[in-house]
Formats: structure tokens, C-alpha cells, sequence
């Protein structure tokens, strides 16, 4: 049964790639760290039980391990990922890249060092934006250092990916071995009723056994009826007739068809407050018929067309 998970992408930097209703917000590092904290208190109250980190979403590894620490839940499961380190330093309106990527081994040994600071809560470690062009998947001193982490800690070792060509790097990273060992036990994946171009490897993958979390269930926002997004007014249709059927926000509703369409092991709620914790979990008191979900995939655009249409929008 799917569960609902919590990733701390908008919580632990003060701007990211979301389409943001409030941009008011207090966007101190103090504010920041109070307002994690109380959403993640707010999700263990509401059942949620996995935490979804990285070092580049700011202070989002901090903040996750220091509220593990204080609260010491026994039950709480904790993933993070490396190869990605935050730069913008929480200036705001950031000129340049507020992330910096490397699959090196070095950039590896670095962000280790930390991440395991987080066991024996910590279950999933994950190759952060794996892509044929970081060379990630053919790095042998990379994989075997993996591979020695897994064995010497238990973790599932995984992948994220982004980008049109998801399912080929997933097909790729499944036939990844060390030892004789396959390596990669988990992969966090972008699904959602606009970008549905993964669903077949998906499935496969789960089928084999292995961990699918999904991601960006709600598209970075645009689910939601944005005036800037023409193309999506037959979609925004739809899934306001189906949250007021529901009674329930459009959120529950693309939450919800990630749940029923591929009953993946967990996907992430990035509520970056906890009124709109409250309101993703509302997908789980619902469920689609089949007429539903036919209509609802029908949503999917190609995915090229997405990862461009992502790749234009703007951090705030």
C-alpha cells in the first residue's frame, strides 16, 4: 500500500523551482528551521513516517537531522541523497545556479561524511539526478564505494532521476552490478498526471521488488489553474471537477492518481507548510474508478514537452 512521505525540498531554502501562491513569506534561516520543524512534527503526528532530504535543498539535511535527533522517533525513516551541493547561500534572488552537481568520488566521501550522521534512521541513499552525462552509472570507484556503503550499513542504495529520458537511465541502473551484486535498490522518480512517460519501467522496477518513491507528484505547481499555462486548461478542468466531487483540494487529486495508477511504495508530499500537509493527505480517504483514472491519464503530455516547459521555470 502506497504511503505518503514528506520530502524537504521547499523547506530547507528560502526559493526554489515551485509556483509559489504566497511569496511573502518570512525567509529568514530562522524562520526556515521553525517551520520545518513544525511540519515535520505535524507529518509524524499525522502518520507520515519517511523524511526525504539532499545537502543541496539548503538546510533540508540539517534540519532533518537535527529534528531526528530531538525527537528520536525509533519508527522514523530517513532517506538523502548526494552529488548536488547548495551555493546560493541563502541570498535571495540568487543570479546563477543555486545548486552544483559532481558524481565524483570526492563530492561522494564529502557529503558521506555528514549523511551517515543521520543512521540508524537513515534507509535510503541515493545518487542525486543520475544522468548518462554525469557518468555516474559507469564510475567504478564511485560504485564500488556505494556498494561498500550498502553492505557496510544496510542501506538501500538508490537513484533519482529527472529529465525526458528517465526510463532509459532506470533501465540502465537496474543492470548495474558489483560483486555479481546488483547494486541500485531504490529509485525516486518524477510521475504525475502531466509526466507519465516512466509508468512501464515503473512497474518493472516494482515488480522486481525494488523501492519506487515518486516525486513532484504536483508538477512544481502546475496542477494547480495558472493563467501562464494555456495548454494545461483542459486538464485544469478536470481535476476541479474531480477535487469538488471529492470535496478535496487538486493536490489530494494528482496525489491521489500517482496512488491508484501506479501504487508505487511512497510519494512525496512537498508541502512547505502544515495547512498544505493537511490537505495532501487528504488523498488518502478516496479513491478513483477506472473511468476516472482512464480520464485522468489521458492528462499526459510527451515528455519532452514537459522537462522543456520545466526547465524554463523560475526559482522563487
Amino acid at each position: 500500500m502506497t504511503k505518503i512521505g514528506l520530502g524537504l525540498a521547499a523547506l530547507g531554502r528560502p526559493e526554489y523551482i515551485n509556483i509559489r501562491a504566497d511569496k511573502t513569506i518570512d525567509k529568514s534561516k530562522e524562520a526556515f528551521r521553525e517551520n520545518a520543524f513544525a511540519v515535520l512534527d505535524e507529518a509524524y503526528k499525522l502518520g507520515i513516517r519517511y523524511f526525504d532530504t539532499a545537502p543541496s535543498y539548503g538546510k533540508g539535511e540539517t534540519f532533518l537531522n537535527d529534528w531526528n535527533s530531538q525527537r528520536n522517533h525509533s519508527d522514523a525513516v530517513l532517506g538523502t541523497k548526494w552529488g548536488y551541493t547548495y551555493v546560493a547561500n541563502w541570498e535571495l534572488d540568487f543570479n546563477g545556479q543555486h545548486e552544483v552537481k559532481s558524481h565524483q568520488l570526492n563530492k561522494l566521501l564529502e557529503q558521506w561524511e555528514l549523511s551517515k550522521n543521520m543512521l540508524p534512521n537513515l534507509k535510503y541513499y541515493q545518487v542525486h539526478s543520475a544522468t548518462f552525462e554525469s557518468g555516474v552509472l559507469e564510475n567504478q570507484e564511485v560504485l564500488r564505494k556505494l556498494y561498500q556503503i550498502k553492505k557496510e550499513t544496510g542501506l538501500q542504495i538508490g537513484i533519482t532521476t529527472s529529465g525526458p529520458n528517465q526510463k532509459e537511465v532506470i533501465e540502465a541502473a537496474l543492470k548495474v552490478e558489483n560483486n555479481n551484486d546488483v547494486l541500485f535498490d531504490s529509485f525516486q522518480v518524477t510521475y504525475n498526471v502531466l509526466e507519465q512517460s516512466a509508468f512501464s519501467i515503473l512497474k518493472e522496477v516494482l515488480q522486481q521488488g525494488k523501492t519506487v518513491i515518486i516525486k513532484e507528484a504536483l508538477a512544481n505547481g502546475r496542477v494547480f489553474e495558472n493563467a501562464n499555462f494555456s495548454n494545461y486548461q483542459t486538464s485544469y478542468t478536470v481535476l476541479k471537477a474531480l477535487a469538488q466531487k471529492y470535496k478535496v483540494g487538486v493536490d489530494a487529486i494528482a496525489l491521489r492518481f500517482v496512488i491508484d495508477c501506479l501504487h508505487p511504495d511512497y510519494v512525496l508530499s512537498g508541502a512547505s507548510n502544515t495547512i498544505q500537509l493537511q490537505q495532501n493527505l487528504e488523498a488518502l480517504h478516496f479513491k478513483f474508478s477506472e473511468d476516472e483514472l482512464s480520464v485522468l491519464k489521458a492528462l499526459g503530455v510527451s515528455g519532452e514537452a514537459y522537462w522543456n516547459e520545466r526547465s524554463r521555470l523560475s526559482w522563487n
